[in-house]
């Protein structure tokens, strides 16, 4: 602290604070755009555990054929999106560019392609069930295609909010690297 009276410390007039504040915004940037990815994995964590609930309970037939139905073809390979999870929980701590770019891949290989594949596999399903209200399969009383899509509307946006998080996250990364060279 100074104080209005006596001696200032040698070196310190005050204008030191400009550099500081370019630094500041990249850190900013890093550390919010951090905080939401880890949110979004947070809920992505959930619906993978949604899926995989589903999927082992229905096959290891802990409860009966009639209150859980067979999962969909899209969701076995829905489960390997566990990898781009753990390659962004990885990344986030260490600002590791290599596994941030890992999960980004692996979320578009394991985790978008299969909802897409589901939206297609479902669709002729959910078609029936608007035009003639039949539905064949049922998680606890409620058509599966429909509790199957609620999931995957949801699942979409969580992916596609990563991606856009982390490339944002990328690309501060990439800025505050470029400036570090300049220098």
């Amino acid at each position: 602290m100074t104080s209005r009276v006596g001696l200032r410390a040698a070196g310190i007039n005050g204008s030191g604070f400009k550099p500081r504040e370019k630094a500041l915004p990249p850190f900013q940037m890093s550390s919010s755009l951090k905080s939401e990815i880890r949110k979004l994995n947070l809920v992505h964590l959930l619906l993978w555990l949604l899926v995989a609930a589903q999927v082992s309970v229905s096959r290891l037939e802990l409860v009966s054929p009639e209150r859980v139905s067979a999962p969909y073809t899209w969701e076995y390979p829905y489960l390997l999106s566990l990898v781009p999870l753990l390659c962004s929980s990885l990344s986030l701590p260490g600002s590791n560019v290599s596994y941030l770019v890992m999960s980004m891949i692996s979320a578009g290989l394991f985790s978008v392609a299969p909802l897409i594949y589901g939206g297609m596999e479902m669709f002729p399903v959910a078609q029936q069930l608007y035009r003639h209200g039949k539905a064949y399969r049922f998680i606890f009383g409620c058509s599966a295609v429909t509790v199957m899509y609620l999931v995957m509307v949801v699942a979409v946006q969580v992916h596609a909010w990563q991606l856009y998080y982390m490339k944002k996250l990328l690309d501060s990364w990439f800025d505050a690297t470029q400036e570090k060279k300049k220098k």
